[in-house]
């Protein structure tokens, strides 16, 4: 796949390349056209020497249809996937903006009103995908598209895990090209979890609020050793408007023992909706995370000035237990349809007894 020839070709007959709107270590992002319904779309166009690898092939394959059957608000939807002349492409939606690396370049850090309601939705997406059994394995700002009106999607659902099949070597240099993200255990070679993603988005969250990585390395070995024997600047340090509450969340969620962080997306998002002394704006996050109840509740040592309380139910009522209440309504009944029978047989009895 070379750079410079790639534009107004036409993909299976139907997908046509407009222009470049992106480039990775392993593939070219354009800007196309269904020629078929007449759409905008967002077409990846992967490196040739994938394209080769029947193995990489077949668990590409696999994973663009586990990623087409996410549906959600927060998530970049995959229209199609195949395979030309040209490498093998996967087709998705197109989304106008700009990634969230980009946008924190630019800003150079997030407030936490601007920043927080991004981290939500993100949290939202990744949720959903935890839920469907899905984990993203490559959680970054550069997979993150954030619009005008401020609606982050996630994009790249499962492509890590399908590279996963190449070699070694090319796996160091492609795979893990942002070593920066990963989490610790991902570094391990261990298998990645929802707790991994979490971590993962705790260094997005460091990221954005500070406008720094937790660690600025590039050096694996080096990054790994900073993980082990040391902990990330206090993020308030970096930028002194991020509070102490919010400090704490980002530095739980960036512990080295997955155990020790919010185990799950919707978890860490329950968190930061409760965050601050009034509720963080809602606007633009899906009502999925809102409706789920995590895993495990997070400690309310960590917000100030608010509470969180377990989910008991729609609108906070408590869970009404409608079996357990119809039984003892029946017993009731069935009690109280014997008293004339009972009182039937005394009367009886006592008169026979008179006579």
């Amino acid at each position: 796949m070379e750079e410079h020839d790639t534009t107004g070709i036409i993909l299976l007959n139907r997908y046509k390349l407009l222009r470049q709107i992106g480039k990775g270590g392993m593939a070219l992002v354009f800007e196309g056209k269904d020629l078929m319904l007449e759409r905008p779309i967002a077409i990846k166009l992967l490196r040739n020497d994938f394209s080769r690898d029947p193995d990489f092939q077949n668990r590409f394959r696999q994973e663009a249809r586990s990623a087409a059957n996410l549906s959600h608000p927060g998530i970049v939807t995959v229209y199609d996937f195949g395979i030309d002349p040209q490498g093998i492409f996967i087709v998705m939606e197109y989304v106008a903006g700009k990634d969230l690396k980009t946008r924190i370049q630019e800003k150079s850090a997030y407030s936490a009103e601007e920043g927080i309601p991004l981290m939500i939705q993100a949290c939202a997406a990744l949720g959903y995908a935890h839920r469907s059994g899905i984990v993203h394995c490559d959680v970054k700002p550069h997979n993150m598209l954030v619009t005008n009106d401020q609606r982050l999607k996630i994009t790249d659902f499962g492509i890590a895990r399908a590279l996963a099949t190449i070699n070694a070597e090319e796996r160091a240099e492609v795979v893990w090209g942002s070593p920066q993200y990963l989490s610790p255990e991902q570094a391990k070679g261990e298998p990645p979890s929802p707790a991994s993603d979490v971590y993962s988005l705790g260094v997005v969250m460091y990221e954005a609020f500070t406008g720094n990585l937790p660690y600025s390395t590039n050096n694996a070995a080096e990054l790994a050793r900073l993980r082990e024997q040391s902990s990330p600047t206090p993020p308030h340090l970096i930028n002194p408007d991020i509070s102490p509450s919010l400090e704490q969340i980002i530095l739980k969620v960036l512990s080295r023992e997955p155990s020790s962080r919010y185990r799950t997306a919707d978890q860490l998002g329950r968190v930061l909706m409760t965050f601050g002394t009034h509720p963080v704006n809602l606007y633009s996050v899906p009502n999925t995370i809102r409706d789920t109840r995590p895993s495990q509740v997070a400690s309310p040592t960590l917000i100030r000035g608010s509470e969180i309380v377990e989910n008991t139910g729609e609108d906070g009522k408590s869970e009404i237990d409608w079996k357990t209440i119809g039984f003892a309504l029946l017993a009731v009944l069935t009690v109280g349809g014997l008293i004339p029978f009972w009182l039937y047989v005394w009367f009886t009895v006592r008169s026979l007894l008179g006579a």
